[in-house]
């Protein structure tokens, strides 16, 4: 049973498992469960998907319960109106705070899978964060005889696709647990100290406001299990954010 966060008559909400996607991709075609399907079974209707979590990254999904309330929750991610806020365990220890300002370019996804074509061009993309805590472990990973790592909270102000992850990269701070664009020695070292072997990403918090009511919408998601563990393996329990 996926975990509810949040349900009306047109919205509803799930704390979406590290490793499942949100639908059916022809980029990951041995997948048989999908978000879309599981909930739709569990509460016996149609749902539709107005966003989109990685594989990989666990926390608040949202999806609409019918097509116009879709179309409605669809266009305020396009405008950027709804505020994310993610957790994330990066290698290294980046500045207090700062602003991630790097374009990027659009990723694969199914449409370009099945012969359309669309623009490459690069597209503005800003991210901001926050360190919450740090940790130098004492294990030589790469040249250094200690490897350093941070807890940090994200919050994208644009929605594009991979952002987080791609962004931490260029700033050369990986997520840890990431195949594609972390370091592959680090991630094998959290799988051998904590059985870690997840993508340590997580949608903490979403805001926006309800295109029915005007009421303005906060929906939180705790820690997964396994993504918890590490963190208090770490130390870091009393550095995570209020909400």
């Amino acid at each position: 049973m996926l975990p509810i966060l949040y349900r009306d008559e047109r919205l509803i909400a799930i704390h979406k498992p590290s490793g499942l996607l949100v639908h059916r991709t022809v980029l990951d075609k041995h997948e048989t469960r999908f978000a879309i399907q599981l909930l739709r079974d569990q509460i016996g209707q149609r749902v539709y998907p107005v966003h989109r979590l990685d594989k990989g990254t666990s926390g608040v999904l949202l999806f609409a319960l019918d097509r116009d309330m879709g179309r409605e929750m669809s266009w305020q991610f396009e405008r950027q109106q709804v505020d994310k806020r993610y957790l994330a365990v990066a290698r290294g220890w980046p500045d207090e705070q700062g602003v991630i300002e790097h374009a990027l370019t659009r990723r694969p996804d199914d449409l370009e899978w099945v012969g359309e074509k669309v623009d490459t061009t690069p597209q503005a993309a800003l991210t901001r964060y926050r360190r919450l805590a740090t940790v130098e472990l004492p294990y030589a990973v790469d040249k250094y005889p200690h490897s350093r790592y941070a807890l940090v909270e994200l919050t994208p102000e644009t929605g594009r696709r991979h952002q987080l992850r791609r962004h931490l990269k260029h700033i050369s701070h990986p997520i840890i647990g990431d195949a594609t664009y972390g370091k592959g020695r680090h991630n094998r070292l959290f799988g051998e100290l904590f059985g870690s072997t997840r993508l340590l990403l997580a949608c903490m918090e979403m805001r926006f406001t309800h295109p029915e009511s005007g009421e303005a919408v906060t929906l939180t998601a705790p820690l997964a299990d396994d993504f918890a563990a590490v963190v208090r393996a770490l130390g870091w329990s009393e550095a995570l954010p209020a909400h």
